[in-house]
C-alpha cells in the first residue's frame, strides 16, 4: 500500500501538469503549525486552482513517506508541447521522432553490454531501420 500511495501521488501530479489544475490538498483540515506559512510563497491548497501558463515548464514535487521510514521524493516537469500524433494509417517510417529510447534488459551487466553492442552493430549496418518500431518491439 505504501508503494501504491507513492505511485498514486505521481499519477495525480502528472494529471495536474497535463490538465493545468493544481489539486487541493487531501485530508488536511488546517495548515501544520510546524511550518512557517508567513515566510516565502508557500501555501496550503484548499481548493482546486487553475495552473496558468507562464511560458516556462510547470514543475511539481511529490513526496511519499512510508510507515517503515522509507521516503521517496521526485520532481516532475511538464513535457514540451508536441505536434499532434499522426493518424493511425500513417506508416511508422513517416513519423520523425527526435529521441527514441530503446529499452533493453539482461540478467547481468556483461549480458547487457553484449546486447547493447549487438543492437548498436545492427542499427549501424541498417540505418534505414524504423526506430519507433524497434523501440516498440524491445518494450
Amino acid at each position: 500500500t505504501q508503494a501504491a500511495a507513492g505511485v498514486s501521488g505521481v499519477i495525480k501530479m502528472v494529471m495536474a501538469l497535463q490538465n493545468g489544475v493544481v489539486p487541493r490538498t487531501l485530508h488536511v483540515e488546517e495548515p501544520s503549525r510546524h511550518v512557517d506559512w508567513t515566510a516565502g510563497a508557500v501555501e496550503l491548497v484548499t481548493e482546486n486552482q487553475s495552473w496558468p501558463e507562464t511560458g516556462r515548464a510547470r514543475r511539481a514535487a511529490v513526496s511519499s513517506f512510508g510507515f517503515s521510514g522509507t521516503n521517496a521524493h521526485v520532481i516532475l516537469e511538464s513535457a514540451p508541447a508536441q505536434p499532434p500524433a499522426p493518424a493511425r494509417d500513417t506508416p511508422a517510417a513517416a513519423v520523425t521522432a527526435g529521441v527514441v529510447p530503446l529499452p533493453i534488459s539482461a540478467k547481468s551487466l556483461p549480458a547487457l553490454a553484449d546486447l547493447e553492442d549487438r543492437l548498436r552493430a545492427y542499427l549501424t549496418t541498417a540505418p534505414e531501420t524504423d526506430l519507433p518500431a524497434v523501440a516498440s518491439t524491445l518494450a
